[in-house]
């Protein structure tokens, strides 16, 4: 079915939704806030010491790969500013992909509100949603998003998780609910955790900057680049918005991304233009170019959320160094370093790795970052595209 039909059909649908919604709940819980915005802009609003208050929006809406394909998704939306009277509305057609970037600082209490807008586009599912911070230590197991041991926040609905963030590293976090194909559909975004030990002088660190609390400064950089590498199957995407049965049996990821983009797209540093079908909503924001002056550190926080293959990723010309691995340091349980220098690391679903590129004595000029399964250096059908991305240096 044209997608062009379906979008207008869809439309169709939106003010019966919104006659659905008229009783919507949209509940932020957020200490300080009075007005339900999970900001502290209005008079008589403070914000707690150490307290950051989040909002995100679950539903659908439509991405443009790099040959220009383009895909209907599921995913999350940053919300946090919008009045709850405009969030359902703010909120529809209006996922990203990738998901907007989580940073925490470590020990920082954490207020994240989701509200479940629906799925536009399919108004005959009623899927509930949820949160699941990967490999993230929760306050408590009813904050997990693993809708079996916690709960899932249905259409109309908000939740809102709480966080203490006791361990810095690089974590994920995507949907958990029916996960093989919600993840599939695009609900995956990065998640890092900052140290303490950030904004201390150690071990001659001038920039301050710390990917863990290492007492010894070995773990020093200077620039960050979040990436998250995953890929879409189109034809079961193309399937979902055609309402026909998916083919969990025989999925198979044609479109390599690094943050939801395909090269060239990936080098791309601004927001790719939103598609029609949505409205022309900036949905693709998070670019993967890499940026750094000759003779910084970079740190590359790499996650994996892909939900068929294992990816390796190589950079030529300039070392990699792996100081962490799934938020953990690379140290043995007497202190010893075990981080390591690599041309490659490599991730399956659900894995990170923290890699610090060291820029010293490389000659300026642009390298690359890049997949070395061949067959995933395209967009589908395109060749000279797929998991790649370029790093300049300067």
């Amino acid at each position: 079915m044209n997608s062009r039909f379906v979008y207008a059909i869809g439309l169709s649908a939106i003010l019966l939704l919104f006659s659905t919604f008229a009783g919507a709940d949209v509940n932020v819980q957020c200490p300080g806030d009075n007005d339900g915005d999970a900001r502290w802009n209005t008079p008589g609003e403070s914000q707690p010491l150490n307290t950051e208050c989040l909002h995100m929006a679950a539903g659908d809406g439509f991405v443009t790969m790099a040959d220009g394909h383009l895909q209907y998704i599921f995913s999350f939306s940053d919300v946090t500013g919008v009045l709850p009277a405009d969030v359902m509305s703010t909120g529809m057609l209006a996922a990203n992909f990738s998901a907007p970037t989580i940073k925490i600082k470590e020990g920082q209490n954490v207020y994240l509100t989701l509200t479940n807008v629906g799925m536009i586009m399919r108004p005959d599912l009623f899927d509930p949603h949820s949160i699941h911070f990967h490999g993230f230590p929760n306050a408590a197991p009813i904050f997990d998003g693993e809708p079996m041991s916690s709960l899932a926040i249905n259409m109309g609905s908000s939740l809102t998780y709480y966080y203490v963030a006791p361990d810095p590293g690089t974590y994920m976090y995507h949907c958990h609910v029916e996960a093989t194909e919600h993840m599939q559909m695009g609900m995956l975004g990065n998640l890092y955790v900052t140290p303490l030990q950030d904004g201390n002088l150690v071990g001659g660190c001038t920039s301050q900057k710390y990917v863990y609390n290492d007492g010894d400064g070995s773990t020093c950089y200077d620039v960050d680049f979040p990436l998250q590498i995953s890929g879409f199957d189109s034809v079961f995407h193309d399937l979902h918005i055609a309402v026909q049965p998916l083919p969990f049996a025989l999925m198979r990821d044609n479109y390599p991304m690094v943050n939801g983009r395909g090269y060239p797209d990936t080098v791309n540093p601004n927001p790719l233009p939103g598609p029609v079908e949505n409205g022309g909503i900036e949905v693709q924001k998070t670019s993967s170019l890499i940026t750094a002056t000759a003779g910084q550190k970079v740190l590359l926080r790499i996650s994996s959320l892909a939900t068929v293959d294992f990816y390796t990723l190589r950079v030529l010309g300039i070392p990699m160094k792996v100081v962490g691995k799934d938020a953990r340091i690379l140290r043995s349980s007497t202190g010893t370093n075990l981080s390591y220098l690599t041309n490659s690391v490599t991730l399956g679903g659900g894995e990170s790795a923290d890699v610090i590129l060291d820029t010293a004595g490389v000659t300026p000029g642009t390298y690359f970052l890049y997949t070395t399964d061949l067959n995933n250096l395209s967009n589908n059908m395109e060749d000279y595209g797929g998991m790649m991305t370029e790093i300049v240096i300067l």
